[in-house]
């Protein structure tokens, strides 16, 4: 069984910073990436950013100058630094890894971000 567990979100002023982790633990191996969602009230989960085993990063056109993914291989970590917080910003957000040799796909119970002042 694969878990992941979420922290550091919470509630913040517009234009303050956050940074969130998440740590996969269990029958994980061979991890190929991991990964931040979001979700808000009424919308779909959509990607903010991912990071392959090799480092290569990918943003969401809304976050791109703003948030930024890093990795721990040797933890099975992964983080989001946001910064310039938004209220659009405000959502559930969710600790994804794909891994195994089948490709799959793991999800975190998730942490709340909310950006208001």
């Amino acid at each position: 069984q694969v878990q992941l567990v979420e922290s550091g979100g919470g509630l913040v002023q517009p234009g303050g910073s956050l940074r969130l982790s998440c740590a996969a633990s269990g029958s994980i191996s061979n991890i190929r990436s991991m990964g931040w969602h979001r979700q808000a009230p009424g919308n779909q989960r959509e990607l903010v950013a991912a990071i392959s085993n090799g480092g290569t990063t990918n943003y969401a056109d809304f976050v791109k100058g703003r948030f930024t993914i890093s990795g721990d291989n040797a933890k099975n970590m992964v983080y989001l630094q946001m910064n310039s917080l938004k209220p659009e910003d405000t959502a559930v957000y969710y600790c994804n890894v794909v891994w195994g040799w089948a490709w799959q796909n793991s999800w975190g119970q998730g942490t709340q971000v909310t950006v208001s002042s």
